[in-house]
């Protein structure tokens, strides 16, 4: 089962790192250009720190595999993560879009969290 998270933790990794990346490098108006209009809602500094926290998230995910003694730091951000997405299936609902996506990172992130506490490392 520890394959099978860690192969988890890969995977949503490189999807949180590339959409913070994203929204950490473009612009709001181009943001929204590309079809995420959610960002309407938002200011260009809350952007930049969803971003952040998905990028620092998806570090979390993957540091552990190499530090030895930082295991605890997987379930801190996948339930952090957690919680971001959360956040995002409100706001998509809230505006009627598709939140599809959002749940199941958001799933995924708390089965990592739930699966580390429960089959350890």
């Amino acid at each position: 089962m520890s394959i099978a998270l860690w192969v988890i933790a890969i995977l949503l990794a490189g999807a949180f790192f590339a959409a913070g990346l994203g929204k950490i490098t473009t612009t709001r108006p181009a943001l929204a250009e590309k079809g995420m209009t959610y960002v309407e809602d938002f200011s260009d500094s809350q952007i930049k720190a969803i971003g952040w926290a998905e990028i620092l998230g998806a570090i979390g995910l993957i540091v552990p595999m190499f530090v030895p003694g930082l295991q605890w730091l997987v379930i801190v951000a996948a339930f952090a993560l957690g919680v971001v997405m959360i956040g995002a299936v409100a706001v998509h609902s809230r505006r009627q879009e598709k939140y599809t996506p959002a749940l199941v990172l958001g799933a995924l992130a708390v089965f990592l969290g739930v699966g580390r506490i429960v089959f350890g490392f």
